[in-house]
């Protein structure tokens, strides 16, 4: 087996056809195409409804109960229309660590995050007006604490303490769709892009 800090990403690049890109998932989730690899190293097309015939007494399934969240937010540098977009997406929570004590947190959290745009947010903070449901305005502020290599620790805050962070996102973030659907985030997206056995941290 080889040594997985031996492993090149460019080991994985594959042409990937514009007609075989399903920008939406089917109305019937579990007619879905299924890859099949036998034992033998045989390869077969199913589809998931088929999953049941498949698996015999000793397999064990994983399921993915996971919810993608909204994690993409866009800050404007300066706060109004005309300064620098900043988008700042969210990958895993710093303090509180934990993902359901984050999204709780109704005084500030700090998640490790991609920061696009980053050359024009240098320091200071960015802000952007959340309209939060049954509260009204909420002016939520990023600073970037510290950068990691890649990604960056961004610290939030924002001006109502009865309004929890999972508030925030939810009111302000987008749902991060991957970049070779080539399309912008849909309404449908919300409920399409998760997982049928997903649910809320």
């Amino acid at each position: 087996m080889t040594d997985p800090r031996l492993i090149s990403i460019e080991a994985f690049d594959y042409p990937l056809p514009d007609g075989l890109i399903a920008r939406h998932p089917l109305a019937v989730r579990d007619t879905c195409r299924l890859l099949v690899r036998h034992g033998d190293g045989s390869l077969e097309e199913r589809v998931f409804a088929d999953i049941a015939q498949l698996l015999s007494s000793d397999d064990m399934l994983v399921m993915n109960n996971t919810k993608v969240i909204n994690a993409r937010l866009r800050f404007r540098k300066g706060g109004g229309d005309q300064g620098a977009r900043i988008e700042v997406f969210c990958l895993e929570p710093v303090a509180p660590a934990d993902y359901e004590r984050s999204f709780a947190s109704r005084i500030g959290c700090s998640w490790r995050c991609f920061v696009g745009n980053s050359k024009k947010w240098k320091e200071g903070s960015v802000t952007m007006n959340v309209d939060v449901a049954g509260e009204g305005t909420v002016v939520l502020t990023a600073r970037r604490l510290r950068h990691e290599g890649a990604s960056s620790v961004i610290g939030f805050e924002w001006d109502n303490d009865s309004v929890t962070f999972s508030q925030i996102i939810e009111a302000a973030g987008e749902l991060p769709i991957p970049p070779y659907l080539n399309r912008d985030t849909e309404e449908s997206d919300l409920t399409d892009y998760q997982t049928v056995y997903s649910r809320c941290v």
